[in-house]
């Protein structure tokens, strides 16, 4: 099995159903080295979004769904999604990635 999480140049993030992080790739754990890195393992991950998107995952742990928007913070913007993780069909939690976007990223209509 290929690690990929691990090797992607961007945080990933895994919550059970309850809110509760299960996983941190080690660009989240560094991303979020100030909060307690690792420590976050085990905590709630709806604790760490501000609003809108404490309440907006809220209602994507009762009724999971796909969820992308973008943010800027000390002027690096990121692209935020976050999705459903599921095993053998059945919905586990949330995945949430985030990384890094350049505003300049060309966009092709195909």
């Amino acid at each position: 099995m290929i690690d990929w999480a691990e090797g992607f140049n961007g945080a990933i993030t895994v919550c059970d159903l309850e809110g509760v992080i299960v996983y941190m790739n080690e660009y989240s754990v560094k991303q979020f080295h100030k909060y307690g890195g690792e420590q976050l393992l085990g905590s709630n991950l709806v604790d760490y979004h501000p609003e809108p998107a404490k309440s907006k995952l809220k209602e994507m742990l009762k009724n999971p769904a796909d969820n992308m928007y973008t943010t800027e913070k000390n002027g690096v913007r990121k692209i935020i999604y976050q999705t459903p993780w599921k095993e053998n069909g059945r919905v586990k939690g949330i995945v949430e990635i985030s990384f890094q976007f350049d505003p300049q990223t060309p966009h092709f209509g195909r």
